[in-house]
């Protein structure tokens, strides 16, 4: 299970308060009757895989009003978990384990959406409790024109390297989905497995002797800035700065990595809950996927890449060879241990 225990005494107790106005602001728990057109969904940056523009396009399609909301997974699973009793969403977007976790939780009911039955079946609850909307994959995305004189690093180990000191962040792998995935990628890149993640905590122990920064929240304008000139990060937020005109290079680790699944959700008794469905329909329609490949993700279901995303992307034979799926279940389970070792050895 997740190490909720520390976020929910951090996050939870200092923002319950702050949680219950804004249930109140957007309906509440009070209002799944009340004839509120709007859904509300926790975590969607309006920097993250292109969610303002899937959920602008969503609210012109249905004129269902959709807000984006700034938490990563692991807040997302703290506020569910807080609001159990009141939810205040009706939907859920995060990483895959965190909508195993949810699930085991009971924060989340089970609904097939359109085009459910293209999801990947190890990419899915078999209920419909969670299922995949689409996938990045770890990569350092590096700002060339802030290196100085350090090279473009290839590869887990070179990060270690004196010359980039203070030129490195991930987010944190207690809070953050992708943070995690960053975590394993390095322990799984650096000889390890899911029973051993020593290859991956040396790596994270000398990377923080290295000054790495470990933020909570989305840090892509930090790498955009130069603030981070290394952000071990989502591809597709790589590919999407340079599209942008951003000096970022996107470079796969050379011992290979791990691909992100993000996964949804209908909230178990959301407040608007006919809107919450409506709104995962959407993400799996042919629209929302290629809204979502606009951004540099591969979309779950088999459609067609934009252009754009087609000439970004490395060959499907390098992709292949160096992204690679892991059992996510197991991950999930040692998630608690791990990031817990992480606070002790890496944080402390």
């Amino acid at each position: 299970m997740f190490n909720t225990k520390k976020l929910l005494t951090t996050i939870v107790a200092t923002s319950v308060a702050a949680l219950a106005l804004t249930s109140c602001s957007i309906g509440g728990s009070n209002s799944a009757d009340g004839g509120e057109n709007i859904v509300v969904s926790y975590n969607t940056p309006e920097e993250w895989a292109n969610w303002r523009e899937v959920l602008d396009a969503f609210t012109e399609n249905t004129g269902i009003e959709a807000p984006n909301d700034p938490k990563n997974s692991g807040q997302t699973l703290s506020a569910l978990t807080a609001e159990k009793a009141s939810p205040a969403a009706d939907v859920a977007y995060y990483g895959i384990v965190f909508g195993m976790n949810a699930k085991k939780d009971d924060l989340i009911t089970s609904y097939k959406p359109e085009g459910f039955d293209e999801v990947p079946e190890n990419l899915k609850d078999a209920d419909g409790n969670w299922f995949t909307v689409h996938q990045g994959a770890v990569a350092m995305l590096v700002n060339t024109e802030e290196l100085g004189d350090a090279e473009v690093p290839e590869c887990w180990a070179d990060l270690t390297d004196p010359q980039y000191k203070n030129k490195v962040g991930y987010l944190d792998p207690s809070q953050a989905a992708v943070g995690y995935s960053v975590l394993t990628a390095a322990n799984l890149g650096m000889g390890g497995d899911l029973d051993n993640f020593d290859p991956g905590l040396e790596w994270a122990e000398k990377m923080a002797k290295n000054g790495t920064q470990n933020p909570a929240q989305t840090a892509t304008s930090s790498v955009q800035q130069g603030e981070i000139p290394i952000l071990i990060d989502a591809d597709f937020n790589g590919y999407k700065l340079a599209a942008e005109g951003s000096p970022i290079e996107v470079v796969y680790p050379c011992e290979g990595t791990l691909s992100i699944p993000y996964t949804m959700s209908l909230v178990k008794d959301a407040p608007h809950e006919d809107q919450g469905k409506e709104l995962l329909d959407y993400v799996l329609s042919d629209e929302a996927q290629k809204e979502f490949a606009a951004s540099f993700l591969r979309p779950v279901r088999d459609v067609e890449l934009p252009q754009e995303a087609k000439d970004a992307f490395p060959s499907d034979e390098e992709y292949k060879r160096l992204v690679k799926d892991t059992d996510f279940a197991k991950m999930n389970e040692v998630q608690e241990k791990v990031t817990g070792e992480f606070e002790e050895r890496v944080r402390n």
